[in-house]
């Protein structure tokens, strides 16, 4: 049985061993370039810990791990786009150090070679799996579009209940996916699966929040991101929609003036107003009640606890990450 660590170390170096061909020119180097910069791996993570949890990791859950991280990193460069965000993981975004073009072609070759290795995958429940990652895929999109959707929305017209289902679809479904993935291939009953899918979901909702969280209040040189990234996008985060909901109606409408403009200090007084409304002290209780729902689901899995150690270790982390 591997520790959490292991897990990581191990998977890092499958994606490492991955090979692109050397041309069309730009179009391999700009993946080259994404995926050495590394990133959290927790997605392929789960998957690898979902499996075992009930058994041995067998070789079919690294191929699911690396179709989902591939997936991952394609919608990490096309969010960027999207987002028109100048760095990731403190380098340039693709569509920055190349240009757009190369960027929408980079990610949807990650995008192909994503299913190209879910169908390697050879276990017994091979359909069942790629049908969850194929339906998984879809609702990470509809997720996109629901975030697309909120940030053409009035502020005053988005609910915190609108933005979680957006983080849901776009984010908690992949990491929950990813866990009942895993857990197929370890031979998990429907029972064991339906809860690590809902474990997973719960725990991308709080990975999410503390996302958001750190956006605003990380310190640039952990997160590798521009501090106030997503004040300065006006983007609907869940502390932008609960500061909202929060306010007094000064707050309110002091609020909306300076989100509605793009002076230097639009960052330092946004993030005032986040801390005067108290909307920074509910997050993070927030990002606390979701990891404990998480908790409770994995406690309810009728597994020996030393095979949830390498679980409760990654809740942890994510609890207490600082990038």
């Amino acid at each position: 049985m591997f520790s959490l660590k292991e897990i990581l170390v191990t998977f890092q170096q499958r994606i490492e061993e991955l090979t692109f061909p050397v041309g069309p020119v730009h179009l391999y180097d700009s993946i080259r370039y994404f995926l050495e910069a590394g990133g959290k791996r927790v997605r392929p993570a789960l998957c690898l810990l979902g499996n075992q949890l009930f058994d041995d990791i067998q070789e079919d859950a690294f191929q699911a791990g690396i179709a989902i991280e591939l997936f991952h990193n394609y919608s990490l460069v096309h969010d960027d786009i999207m987002d028109s965000a100048p760095l990731r993981r403190g380098r340039p975004t693709v569509h920055m150090k190349y240009n757009l073009s190369v960027a929408l072609l980079a990610g949807d070759v990650l995008l192909i070679n994503a299913f190209s290795y879910i169908h390697q995958v050879q276990h017994i429940r091979q359909n069942a799996v790629r049908v969850l990652f194929s339906n998984t895929t879809i609702q990470v999109c509809d997720g996109q579009q629901m975030d697309l959707n909120l940030a053409d929305s009035v502020l005053t017209r988005v609910s915190y209940a609108d933005y979680l289902e957006m983080i849901t679809m776009k984010t908690a479904v992949l990491l929950a996916a990813g866990l009942q993935i895993g857990a197929m291939i370890g031979g998990a009953n429907k029972k064991s699966q339906e809860l690590l899918y809902t474990f997973g979901k719960y725990l991308g909702i709080a990975f999410q929040l503390q996302d958001d969280y750190l956006d605003t209040f990380g310190d640039p040189a952990l997160t590798g991101k521009q501090a106030g990234g997503d004040i300065m996008e006006n983007k609907k985060t869940a502390l932008l929609v609960k500061a909202m909901e929060m306010g007094s109606p000064v707050q309110q409408r002091s609020l909306e003036q300076t989100i509605g403009n793009n002076d230097a200090d639009k960052v330092s007084r946004t993030t005032q107003l986040f801390q005067d409304t108290g909307a920074d002290r509910w997050l993070l209780a927030e990002i606390a009640h979701y990891t404990a729902l998480a908790s409770d689901c994995l406690t309810t899995i009728d597994v020996p606890d030393y095979r949830k150690a390498p679980l409760i270790e990654l809740i942890d982390m994510l609890l207490v990450r600082k990038y």
